[in-house]
């Protein structure tokens, strides 16, 4: 099984639970899943945390395509499945015009396209102001789950060399 992550997961990440400076081992984590396939995230979320002038910034300057993959072909008809389900849903157009201009629309493409599960820190809201990722992938069939859910099914470990004495 693949993941792809949501910005969130990194921001907050690097802002509470796993901070470069005391937990790099979630980093390394990443990288090492990413080498082997199994997790990623897209162009847009890479975009997006780039923007930053931080840490994080320059962690993701130097990730390339292998870990935020960019859009392929396989994803045309999946724009345009997650596009008509959002259009049919009753939000607000505020709330769709925005949905389909951010990273969250081709996560979400993408993991349909590729059978990725989404993994993200948002929560599923009844509500027609804002489009959650976890309602789209509710509502598409896409597999989402939180970061700690993913560190859990894949039994990532962090744990302290022994010191020496």
């Amino acid at each position: 099984m693949a993941y792809l992550l949501d910005a969130n997961v990194f921001i907050q990440a690097k802002n509470l639970h796993y901070g470069f400076d005391f937990c790099p081992a979630f980093w390394d984590w990443l990288l090492a899943e990413n080498r082997a396939g199994g997790v990623f995230s897209i162009e847009k979320v890479g975009d997006e945390l780039r923007s930053g002038a931080d840490e994080l910034a320059g962690w993701a300057a130097t990730q390339g395509a292998k870990f935020f993959l960019t859009p392929d072909a396989a994803m045309l008809p999946s724009l345009g499945t997650v596009s008509a389900w959002v259009n049919g849903q009753g939000y607000e157009a505020a709330a769709v015009n925005t949905f389909l201009q951010v990273a969250d629309y081709f996560l979400i493409a993408h993991a349909l396209a590729h059978s990725h599960t989404v993994v993200t820190h948002e929560v599923a809201a009844e509500s027609v102001r804002t489009v959650k990722i976890p309602n789209a992938c509710i509502g598409l069939g896409i597999k989402c789950v939180t970061p700690f859910e993913m560190l859990r099914i894949e039994r990532a470990r962090f744990v302290l060399a022994a010191k020496e004495v």
